[in-house]
């Protein structure tokens, strides 16, 4: 496409919603619901519903990868799939740990800990798109994975002995989502304020300050200006009137005459 007038900017052309990329991500959301049927199906008892479970939580975990290399690799970066694959990760983690906990295979507070860590994260980055964007750390990426081995080791009903694993994992899964949570706070306050959006409107505020301090003063120099001459009036009106206080003092001596 050539640039028509005074316009030498054109924005590429973006490739069709409608690729592989993004159907992988919405068979992954479309596998969310079919999951938690499997997963809380009679409470979680039946270990054939739990390896089933398991077999769609593999298979929605390993869209999440396969998408985003198939968008990458084949230029299939869309508005649409960078909205929904976030979503589709979080709808299908949520499902999970919720879930494991309807089941009393996970305590409350850790899921708890976890969905209001991935939702505020989620909110801030939306809070401080207009800076620019938070791209995913490595400590996020191992977050995902922790969490992702350790939903599984959950799930799957497995001896004691690979239960006590799952807590270990589970535990560092925690621990790496709180410490990389601060650490996207950090990272969004220092975009807030290092981004050009930032800087520019320092230097706006900047500008109007400096506006604002040559205007008082200006305006002061006009009141001493005025100040001073009022009083150079003042003196001489004053030296005026000396003047001819002085001049009406000799008129009358002069018009009195000598003394006889």
């Amino acid at each position: 496409m050539k640039p028509s007038g005074d316009d030498t900017h054109v924005r590429p052309l973006q490739a069709s919603a409608w690729n592989i990329a993004n159907a992988l991500t919405i068979l992954r959301i479309a596998l969310v619901p079919v999951f938690g049927w499997f997963l809380l199906h009679d409470d979680g008892q039946l270990t054939s519903y739990r390896l089933l479970a398991a077999a769609v939580f593999v298979v929605a975990t390993a869209t999440d990868r396969m998408d985003g290399d198939i968008a990458r690799a084949r230029g299939l970066v869309t508005d649409f799939g960078k909205v929904s694959d976030p979503i589709a990760d979080k709808a299908l983690m949520g499902m999970a740990f919720i879930g494991l906990s309807i089941i009393d295979l996970l305590p409350w507070w850790v899921t708890v800990v976890i969905l209001v860590r991935e939702v505020g994260i989620t909110v801030l980055r939306f809070l401080v798109i207009r800076h620019g964007v938070m791209p995913a750390s490595r400590g996020g990426k191992v977050k995902t994975a922790l969490q992702a081995v350790s939903i599984l080791l959950y799930i799957l009903p497995l001896s004691d002995p690979w239960h006590a694993i799952a807590v270990v994992v589970m535990t560092m899964a925690v621990i790496v989502t709180v410490v990389t949570g601060i650490d996207y706070v950090l990272r969004a306050r220092t975009l807030r304020n290092t981004s050009p959006r930032a800087q520019a409107k320092r230097e706006r505020r900047a500008a109007a300050a400096v506006a604002v301090a040559e205007t008082a003063a200006r305006e002061d120099a006009a009141r001493g200006d005025a100040a001073r001459g009022d009083a150079a009036r003042g003196d001489a009106a004053r030296g005026d009137a000396a003047r001819g206080d002085a001049a009406r003092g000799d008129a009358a001596r002069h018009s009195a005459g000598p003394e006889v």
